[in-house]
């Protein structure tokens, strides 16, 4: 028996062991790319953003044609692991926790197994951006456009050496203008920052002189980072020196000169007030310290007696006196050093530099005199109705604000019903006319006909409607704004540079005013409604003599400047705040823009418009942080200007002036 049991031992202690079906395979029977993955297999596994980048790096430097794909599968998280081998694959969900695995060297699905036998790569945001970083030279050369501009923007914000060379690779086989101008940009950029050749940088540098976007600036800048420097003696040769300080200057006090050289360790540092005190109040002796009673402690001179005490007996750290602190600064330099070590790149980036801003300045002149030109046509469109009303008729209108109100809110109201946007905006700009007209037309019948001539009354009347017609407006609209939304086509705005724009609806609004302009001059010149106006305007009693109707053109006339109001209120509405306030937001640079204008003339209406948009936005500029203090520089300058052209600025001559 016990010779059966040692045979049967034998057999289980000498036979080979059998081999599991799950078997790892062998290093050479991996493929190139799954070799990569078991290599580093720990760390990808792990997941952690400080140990992770070996991995990344090892995988997008293979050069397989593997590697963006699996890089790719990583950051989307669909990278998984087989618990019984440890080999890693492309899973995809086909059933409730079942995946059918693929290999990342052949591309073939090599079966399906349950959620429970493997396990997913989460990598957190830090490991992905790492990921993002080392795909982007794949993206480079992708076929999809889309995903090339993605890569230049991954590069553009967050640019590295590593991106240099495969940038280079990628631009003679671009077949995009607009993206290869975009990578050649780039790769000055980086050729910038990044080349080893000097003479390539300096190359870079002059090609990208004329460019006044805000990335060639940056780069540009950077170069030209400086850092404070002391050194003992003369400035060493191999500094790039930006400037040399002199220690009791505008630029370095004697206070931040001797700080810098504490902090450096060149010199004694300066005992603060607050360790004095301390010093002082941890060695009071029988009421004194240092022999200086604690009572006269409260004056500076006494307590720098006793502290000086305290140093001679040792008790405290000696404080610098002036004449060493005068000493120290002599025998040291200052100097502020560049970052960048090459004297002929900093040299070249500031001669670039100085360029570029000579451009920027013309070019901030240009954006000005565009901001210029829309806030003058926005002020001619809201004050164009009020040169009829009032310019022409001499109607001080208070109330032709509400106008501007009545046409936004009209604007709003056709939006609700019409949900395109621009089939919309074409309704409501003769509906805007039509609702506007007939409230001027009734406004002029009941209450303006009755006040010719009677500038206080008007005044008042119209101010009282003003304030009537505001109230209806919060009655039914409520007093939260209103959104009275542009087409799509007019989104976004015309970029000439990094500096230059303007937006697609003050473009509008700009072609609306010349519009309005041309058949203002149309109806003024060449119709009948405009010469019986310029009559009535000039000798009411004669024009009635010939047969003018004064009361239907003065109703016409009325009529006309309001409905012109209610149109431009529409288009003020796209990008104003549509609430019951709107027009008193309008109506103080409508007078203003007839009375310096010039009353009566529509030319005038429009250079006055254009001064005055052109005054408020030269005044922004000087003092961009209160736009209230520009208006209000606006109206003295204005108020001086009338003093010296109380006719504005095209006085109206002859019969139609009054002479």
């Amino acid at each position: 028996m016990r010779a059966l049991l040692a045979a049967i031992a034998a057999v289980f202690l000498f036979s080979p062991p059998a081999q599991s079906q799950e078997a790892a395979p062998a290093a050479s029977e991996l493929g190139a790319i799954q070799t990569i993955l078991q290599e580093h297999g720990d760390i990808i596994a792990k997941g952690s953003r400080k140990t992770i980048a070996p991995a990344i790096e090892a995988i997008a430097a293979s050069g397989l044609t593997q590697a963006q794909t699996v890089l790719q599968t990583w950051q989307s998280k669909d990278m998984w692991r087989r618990k019984s081998d440890g080999l890693f694959f492309s899973g995809e969900e086909i059933a409730k926790k079942t995946y059918r695995l693929t290999d990342f060297d052949t591309g073939e699905a090599i079966g399906e197994l349950d959620k429970g036998d493997l396990k997913q790569l989460k990598p957190n945001s830090g490991v992905r951006a790492l990921i993002g970083v080392a795909l982007v030279q794949f993206q480079l050369s992708d076929p999809d456009a889309t995903r090339r501009l993605e890569a230049l923007t991954a590069i553009q914000r967050d640019p590295e050496i590593s991106h240099l060379a495969p940038l280079r690779a990628s631009i003679p086989g671009e077949s995009n203008p607009t993206i290869k101008a975009r990578k050649e940009q780039l790769e000055t950029l980086l050729t910038i920052s990044f080349d080893t050749d000097e003479a390539a940088r300096i190359a870079a540098i002059t090609r990208i002189s004329g460019d006044i976007s805000l990335d060639t600036r940056a780069t540009l800048n950077t170069l030209l980072d400086t850092t404070r420097k002391v050194t003992a003696g003369a400035i060493p040769d191999g500094e790039n020196v930006a400037r040399s300080l002199i220690p009791g200057s505008d630029t370095l006090s004697v206070d931040d000169a001797y700080s810098l050289l504490a902090t450096k360790g060149l010199a004694p540092p300066r005992i603060p007030d607050n360790e004095i005190r301390t010093a002082l109040a941890a060695n009071i002796d029988g009421g004194s310290v240092g022999g200086v009673p604690v009572a006269s402690l409260t004056s500076t001179e006494a307590r720098e007696r006793a502290y000086a005490s305290l140093v001679d007996n040792g008790l405290a750290a000696p404080q610098p006196t002036q004449s060493e602190i005068t000493a120290a600064l002599t025998v040291h330099s200052f100097f502020d050093a560049y970052l960048e070590p090459s004297s002929a790149v900093t040299d070249a980036a500031e001669t670039a530099l100085s360029a570029i801003e000579t451009r920027v300045a013309l070019n901030q002149t240009l954006d000005l005199a565009l901001d210029g030109i829309s806030l003058a046509s926005i002020f001619f469109l809201a004050a164009i109705g009020l040169a009829i009303t009032f310019g022409v008729m001499g109607v001080i209108n208070m109330a032709h604000g509400e106008f501007i109100m009545m046409g936004a809110y009209t604007g709003y109201v056709v939006q609700q019903l019409v949900p395109n946007y621009t089939v919309s905006i074409l309704i409501a700009l003769p509906l805007a006319f039509a609702v506007t007209f007939a409230a001027g037309v009734a406004m002029e019948r009941l209450v303006i006909r009755h006040l010719y001539n009677r500038p206080l009354e008007t005044l008042l009347a119209t101010f009282g409607i003003s304030i009537a017609l505001q109230q209806i407006a919060k009655n039914i609209f409520g007093t939260q704004a209103r959104p009275l939304t542009a087409p799509a086509w007019l989104d976004g705005a015309w970029v000439l540079n990094d500096v230059v724009s303007i937006s697609y609806i003050r473009i509008a609004i700009f072609v609306l005013a010349l519009i309005f302009l041309s058949v203002f001059l149309f109806i003024m010149k060449r119709t009948r409604l405009g010469l019986e106006t310029r009559a009535v305007t000039q000798n009411p009693r004669m024009a009635a003599s010939m047969g003018i109707n004064p009361d239907k053109v003065n109703m016409l006339t009325f009529g006309l400047g309001s409905g012109i109001a209610g149109i431009a209120g529409v288009a003020i509405g796209l990008f104003a705040k549509v609430t019951s306030e709107l027009g008193s937001d309008y109506i103080v640079q409508s007078f203003m823009t007839v009375v310096v204008g010039g009353v009566g003339n529509i030319w005038g209406t429009l250079a006055g418009a254009a001064m005055i948009g052109f005054l408020q936005k030269g005044i922004e500029w000087m003092n961009p942080s209160n736009t209230l203090a520009a208006q209000t520089y606006m109206i003295i300058f204005i108020i001086i200007f009338i003093q010296f052209r109380p006719r504005g600025i095209i006085a109206l001559k002859g019969r139609a002036a009054g002479d």
